[in-house]
């Protein structure tokens, strides 16, 4: 197996916008706020509101008890679309950061921060990532081809071209695309770079802390990388293969190899509805492949994961075993953190292939 390189190699550079640019959304402000924050800002520290429960949860890490971080999405709560109250307005009003996921997952915030009024620092988590996009990743295509176009570039040269090509995008913003950038943990490593060189500019902000517990959390990530590559890497390629409830795991399945035969919900958005012939054709796709598992994920219904499992005759994986996708999981689940979600969901994935994954290094044991 061939390692990928060290996160400090692989940080690009990031820019942070200040101002005024996307926000709002359901305030989770008891559960999700760091205790005991204290700093120049005000008595508790400066106020920070993140978007999503991913850029909460690395926001969290980040800042630790230093700073009061408010949620705006709960979990299990769609990212795609939903109106903030005024209750929640007035509180990014006062807030003396914005932290968001960006890359358009967030295409009902414009507004909400142009009523709020909000004018502290805005942190997009996606700065410098190229986006993949239809056009230029179409994994639901043909499965056929995507199997064969893996299996011709499975050698070790190849290998660690492949995870090149994910660090390519870092330093390129192509516009709208697929948002789902932390899926990949590399990424995901990129993200927590930006959020922590944001956060320093911050006024109030105990920059030293953010500094430190960037580096202890970028470690976790890279262990955590570096855990799912070997792991996967002990299944052919021609047999990674991934159905999923939506469009949501294209980063992870570039980043490790995999081939993705289809969604339940053709669309990057779990808003969207399959039409029967959309269904009939994934079934027909998971008969060809040799699929042997539909992935629920766990903020979707999982009834027409269920039904297409059903008709192609394999097993489909929900409740407790669902993925998470667009969003984390409640407190108490196995996927309340990131490193959580993304253990939760590789161990499941390796366990439809027929692994049992290895023991976690001891970064990510609780």
């Amino acid at each position: 197996m061939t390692s990928r390189q060290p996160a400090s190699r692989r940080r690009a550079v990031t820019a942070v916008v200040t101002g005024a640019v996307l926000a709002a959304g359901v305030l989770v402000l008891a559960s999700c706020a760091s205790p005991g924050a204290s700093g120049a800002a005000g008595e508790r520290g400066p106020s920070i509101v993140a978007t999503t429960t991913q850029v909460g949860d690395f926001t969290r890490e980040l800042v630790g008890d230093t700073a009061e971080v408010a949620q705006l999405l709960a979990p299990a709560q769609s990212a795609h679309s939903f109106d903030p109250s005024a209750a929640q307005l007035l509180a990014l009003a006062d807030a003396d950061a914005l932290v968001v996921n960006g890359a358009g997952l967030e295409g009902w915030l414009a507004d909400a921060v142009s009523a709020s009024g909000f004018d502290g620092v805005l942190i997009d988590a996606s700065t410098g990532i190229e986006l993949y996009g239809t056009d230029d990743h179409d994994h639901g295509g043909d499965a056929d081809v995507a199997e064969d176009d893996r299996a011709a570039s499975s050698n070790d040269d190849a290998h660690d071209d492949d995870h090149a090509a994910s660090d390519d995008h870092a330093g390129h913003d192509h516009g709208d695309g697929n948002p789902h950038i932390w899926t990949d943990p590399d990424l995901a490593e990129h993200m927590v770079h930006t959020i922590a060189h944001g956060l320093e500019t911050v006024p109030g902000i105990d920059a030293g802390a953010v500094s430190a517990n960037e580096d202890a959390y970028l470690a976790k990530l890279e262990a955590l990388d570096d855990w799912i590559e070997e792991n996967v890497d002990t299944v052919p390629v021609a047999q990674r293969l991934l159905v999923t409830n939506h469009d949501a795991f294209t980063y992870f399945i570039d980043a490790y190899d995999l081939t993705f035969v289809g969604s339940v919900i053709p669309s990057f958005d779990d808003n969207a509805e399959p039409s029967a012939a959309e269904i009939d054709d994934l079934v027909a796709k998971i008969r060809a492949t040799g699929v042997q598992a539909v992935f629920s994920e766990a903020s979707i219904s999982p009834k027409a994961a269920a039904t297409i499992a059903s008709e192609a005759g394999v097993t489909v994986y929900s409740g407790d075993d669902a993925l998470y996708g667009d969003s984390l999981g409640v407190a108490g689940s196995p996927g309340e953190t990131y490193l959580g979600s993304q253990v939760h969901n590789a161990s499941l994935i390796l366990e439809s292939w027929g692994v049992t994954p290895s023991p976690l290094p001891a970064l990510l044991r609780r």
